[in-house]
């Protein structure tokens, strides 16, 4: 049965632990619990105050290990039997003290309520022993189900983003609640997030380019334009600078910049004009670059290695489409460009690149003017060497005007279209072991299948989204959409690779020669191409293969990933711990500085004296005898 503690919101333990528990959503009923703490924390930080608040109430973690098959309830039971023996005080202090850090506010909005006495439930049964389900002493977890009857990773809780409610399920797009003015609609801009704000640049609205600026508050959602100004020539020309409106650009932030590369404009220049909108001054400019600069052009793909920008492909102002590669030096703003061995992509634009592991440069898709591709292409940034990898998994269909973005070793695709209708899957590749997969798919003319929308990724409350906006269906769009990516494109890679032997890195083990004979664009050329995966292996053993591992697999990698946030928890314990030593020691040593400046204090009044008596004595010694002993006297005292 659950046994009541009537406690006091008061500055004094347990009672402040009490209210904060309350407060954080401990207490009351299992899943109550849950929601409560998933609607304020982050997984991490859920996971800490769940172990600190089974250690303060009750006491060290002695049930069994869950099964691997239950990875929340395992994760739950790691974070509590990493606290050992914590004695129940020290955990109701930790657990005030990081609720204080995620929350500095929380007590005086407890305070506020019209009783400062609460009643705080906790979940104990008659003998003091916490509540046991299914044998295991944890609340109720909520498993979500995946299509095909596979199991998806278990959540213990709603993923909230700020300003958008509570997502119940990942992989979904939704639309936020938009405030402030919306920027014109367009297609074919530019788009880049610096700390929270997602900037917008340029574009193409009824074939106007556009040259504003906005910005969107990825916490607040809300839209507003930035006035920029423009820096001069130079000293002799006062004169602004030209930022000419552009389309089909890319945007790249760099330092405290936003960085603008070639583009599309009315009055093309002969070369790529690199442009840069200073964060901190609000004002364009054009860097001067060296070297011999590329042709201008638009639709490229310009992706950041390092510090270096690549540059391939686009189409330039005769409309002639290109497959050159260029690099610039963001250090010394050099100009390089090079003739990498193997076979390049086709002519093309509007094709996406990514980078991965800082050393394979991959390129996909796009269109010439007859046709779109969806083929992979992949440059060995070390070797300057192309190939043509197999890909495996759900292939996506030929598209040009995508847009993509990595997160982690995840490469999301979305939009596009082959001139007929819009691509309206959302896509992932896993870089290591190339298998697509499909995230969700929408239906009907919507902006999520358009072409030359942007995608970002922004963070809110320390986990990772997908924003997108704009794009062109048959009619502009200025809309903006957010999807909260899951793990569930890493876990159907891995169960397809599994079967595939020794392919634990298929990118970094890119050594099979081969000759690609399904380019219509390669047939006849010489030259090697290097396979990224190894030898394909037949379909039909490679399905009966992957049912028998695949549930051995999920097991595997669900361990492995709790296994390391429960790591992750013991070192966020140990750095708070440290932090309250390091409180401790500073607190010492200014008591020490004081005392240590009160002898000083003293040794001086000491030295003050011991000065008079030497010249007492040697300016009279004889007569002063008796003064010079009365002195002595109190020195010596």
């Amino acid at each position: 049965m659950a046994t009541m503690a009537r406690t006091n919101t008061g500055l004094a333990y347990p009672d402040r632990f009490y209210a904060a528990a309350s407060y954080a959503g401990f207490g009351g009923s299992p899943n109550s619990a849950n929601k409560d703490v998933a609607s304020k924390f982050s997984n991490e930080v859920a996971l800490i105050l769940y172990a600190l608040y089974q250690q303060a109430t009750v006491g060290p973690c002695n049930v069994p290990k869950p099964s691997p098959w239950s990875p929340v309830e395992q994760g739950k039971w790691k974070s509590w039997q990493q606290l050992g023996n914590m004695v129940s005080a020290e955990a109701m202090r930790l657990f005030v003290k990081i609720l204080e850090e995620e929350d500095p506010g929380w007590y005086s909005r407890t305070s506020n309520s019209v009783e400062s006495v609460r009643d705080v439930q906790m979940n104990h049964n008659s003998n003091g022993e916490p509540i046991i389900e299914n044998g295991n002493s944890f609340a109720e977890t909520k498993t979500i189900s995946a299509e095909n009857g596979s199991l998806m990773e278990a959540q213990d809780k709603d993923i909230v983003l700020e300003g958008l409610g509570p997502v119940v399920v990942y992989d979904q797009w939704v639309s936020p609640p938009i405030k402030g003015q919306r920027p014109k609609a367009r297609y074919e801009h530019g788009a880049a997030v610096v700390q929270d704000k997602m900037y917008i640049y340029g574009g193409n609205h009824n074939g106007r380019y556009l040259s504003d600026l906005n910005v969107l508050d990825l916490r607040s959602w809300t839209w507003s334009k930035v006035e920029a100004s423009f820096e001069s020539k130079s000293e002799e020309s006062p004169s602004p600078v030209n930022i000419a409106p552009c389309a089909g650009h890319s945007m790249i932030p760099w330092e405290n910049k936003l960085l603008s590369i070639a583009g599309h404009t009315k009055d093309p220049s002969e070369t790529i004009q690199i442009k840069a909108f200073d964060l901190q001054t609000g004002t364009w400019s054009i860097l001067k670059t060296y070297g011999k600069a590329p042709v201008s052009r638009g639709g490229q793909s310009v992706t950041l290695v390092g510090s270096t920008l690549v540059i391939f492909g686009g189409q330039d102002a005769k409309r002639t489409l290109l497959n050159d590669l260029h690099i610039l030096d963001l250090e010394t703003m050099t100009w390089d460009d090079f003739d990498a061995v193997g076979v390049p992509p086709s002519p093309r634009s509007d094709h996406a690149a990514a980078v991965h592991a800082e050393r394979y440069l991959l390129i996909f898709g796009g269109g010439s003017h007859a046709t779109c591709f969806n083929d992979l292409h992949v440059l060995d940034l070390q070797a300057m060497e192309w190939s043509r990898p197999t890909q495996q998994g759900e292939i996506p269909s030929p598209r040009a005007g995508h847009t993509g973005v990595t997160v982690g070793e995840n490469w999301f695709i979305v939009g596009g279209g082959d001139n007929k209708s819009g691509a309206s899957e959302t896509v992932v590749l896993n870089m290591s072991t190339l298998v697509w997969s499909v995230v969700t798919s929408v239906e009907g003319r919507v902006p999520l299948a358009s072409e030359g929308l942007s995608l970002v990724v922004g963070s809110i409350s320390g986990e990772d989204i997908l924003v997108s906006f704009g794009g062109y269906n048959g009619r502009y769009n200025n809309e903006v959409n957010v999807l909260k990516p899951s793990h569930k494109s890493t876990l159907q890679s891995k169960i397809m690779e599994a079967p595939v032997p020794d392919s634990v890195s298929a990118v970094q083990n890119a050594t099979n020669p081969t000759r690609d004979l399904e380019s219509d664009f390669e047939v006849g050329q010489e030259g090697k191409i290097r396979e990224i995966v190894m030898d394909n292996t037949d379909s039909e053993h490679m399905k009966s293969k992957g049912e028998e591992t695949s549930e051995l697999i999920i097991a595997t990698l669900k361990a492995e990933k709790e296994e390391l946030e429960s790591s992750l928890n013991k070192e966020k314990l140990q750095s708070l711990q440290l932090k309250e030593e390091l409180t401790q020691a500073e607190t010492r040593n200014t008591d020490l500085y004081k005392e240590l400046q009160s002898i000083r204090g003293q040794l001086a009044a000491e030295q003050s004296r011991c000065f008079k008596l030497e010249v007492y004595k040697h300016l009279n010694p004889e007569n002063n005898a008796n003064a010079y002993g009365i002195l002595l006297s109190g020195a010596l005292k």
